[in-house]
């Protein structure tokens, strides 16, 4: 057999040499024609590709003697381990040192960064969602913000881990960066600061005498004993009559803290599993019988930024029946990522499984869809035809003024509309389930 049919530069030859026993091993032992067509047939299903083998030789010599500038060997070979694992799916990568040191820095929950998720859609990088108290959220950056450019810096031929090493750096330096918003036409322009993120993941407080409200900006391995202690707190103060469980905007990450949170609320039956080629890719969670939150009303909040093992939480709560879904449509990330190092201090990032919710839902590209569809917004007081008040009458006797936690909390629930609904739709959950008592 001939297995190249173009003439090669010697230092091709001695790169190809190289490759060529790694095929063969890698291969199965037949690896070259058999006599037998069932054989043939068997070798064909499990054998390397020698034609696309010779074509990426030719490809790799072409370069080597036309491109314009001289590329040396190891570049190309990057490049192209790059390309082999940036075209299978937006969240896998080939990570150099610097970016593998980078991505073991963020899972540890420290960086120097503006604040954001983001990933790939349609060759596109796009905000999933601006982490809570940093500068990209101070600055009003938004989930599906497409981020065209870094510096001045177009991001069309970037990958989605360069685009990410640029945006991170030392604290107190500047970020320039330019946003396509959906529905508009020109970019926006954000200059941010970068800071130190060091995220809380858990916040706690009672809207409400009796209705609590916890808010979880993404799953750190501590996430779910500070939820479990959000929990009793506000369960000290007084007996909950009902909780928000708010999961907008939070990118995801543990997966065991989503499972965790999930226990939270769930003393039976399956969480989330997970399905892929390898047996130690497959895993299923259930919950167990303690339960701190027991069956008080619960209102899940999600939106488009809603990613990953936010999308397990509020999946695994909607199978089971134990609270309300409200919001928009999650992100649709229902992946599992396995970072793996290789033997030089570099390393992969490859997907090795799919998410599915309790009743066999994959999350990949479909998302959550919440059960009570409410939009972003604000409320808005209209000024036509207001009605004749008590206040509005010359000589009125003067009320106490409420007290400024009440009136901040008011203003609040103006503001963000979705968390209004939520609340009063907890107070009716209640005044149902008292009328059915």
């Amino acid at each position: 057999m001939t297995l190249f049919v173009t003439e090669v530069s010697a230092p091709t030859k001695r790169f190809l040499a190289t490759l060529l026993p790694i095929v063969l091993l890698s291969a199965p032992l037949p690896l070259l024609a058999q006599s037998s067509a069932n054989g043939a047939n068997q070798n064909a299903s499990v054998a390397l590709p020698l034609e696309e083998i010779q074509t990426f030789a030719e490809v790799f010599e072409r370069i080597k003697r036309a491109y314009v500038e001289e590329v040396d060997d190891s570049t190309l070979l990057r490049n192209a381990m790059r390309g082999m694992l940036s075209e299978l799916d937006p969240h896998s990568a080939y990570l150099d040192e610097e970016e593998y040191q980078s991505l073991r820095e963020s899972t540890q929950g420290e960086f120097g960064g503006i604040g954001i998720e983001v990933g790939m859609e349609n060759g596109q990088l796009m905000v999933i969602t601006p982490i809570d108290d940093t500068p990209a959220s101070r600055a009003g950056l938004l989930s599906r913000d497409v981020i065209v450019a870094i510096d001045g810096t177009p991001t069309d031929s970037m990958s989605l881990q360069e685009a990410v090493t640029l945006m991170r750096g030392e604290p107190n330096t500047q970020l320039r960066i330019s946003i396509l918003r959906t529905g508009e036409d020109t970019p926006r322009e954000f200059t941010l600061t970068r800071e130190i993120i060091r995220s809380e993941s858990v916040k706690h407080e009672l809207l409400e005498p009796g209705y609590g409200y916890l808010r979880i900006s993404q799953f750190q391995s501590r996430t779910p004993d500070q939820a479990r202690d959000s929990l009793e707190r506000m369960a000290r103060e007084q007996p909950l009559e009902g909780l928000i469980l708010d999961l907008r905007n939070n990118p995801g990450g543990v997966l065991q803290a989503a499972v965790g949170i999930a226990d939270l609320f769930l003393d039976e039956g399956l969480i989330v599993y997970t399905e892929g080629r390898l047996a130690d890719t497959e895993m299923s969670f259930s919950a167990t019988r303690t339960t701190p939150a027991g069956d008080v009303p619960l209102i899940v909040l999600i939106n488009g930024g809603s990613a990953s093992a936010a999308e397990i939480v509020a999946g695994a709560l909607q199978d089971q029946r134990r609270g309300v879904i409200m919001g928009t449509d999650s992100f649709g990330k229902g992946s599992v990522q396995q970072i793996m190092p290789l033997g030089n201090g570099e390393g992969l990032k490859l997907t090795t499984a799919l998410y599915y919710t309790p009743n066999g839902r994959s999350i990949q590209a479909q998302g959550i869809e919440p059960d009570v569809e409410v939009v972003r917004g604000r409320l808005e007081v209209a000024e036509s035809r207001r009605e004749i008040r008590e206040a509005d009458l010359d000589g009125h006797l003067s009320g106490q003024q409420a007290p400024r936690d009440r009136q901040q909390m008011a203003e609040r629930l103006r503001d963000d509309y979705q968390l209004s609904e939520a609340l009063n739709l907890l107070k009716a959950l209640n005044v149902v389930d008292r009328r059915r008592r």
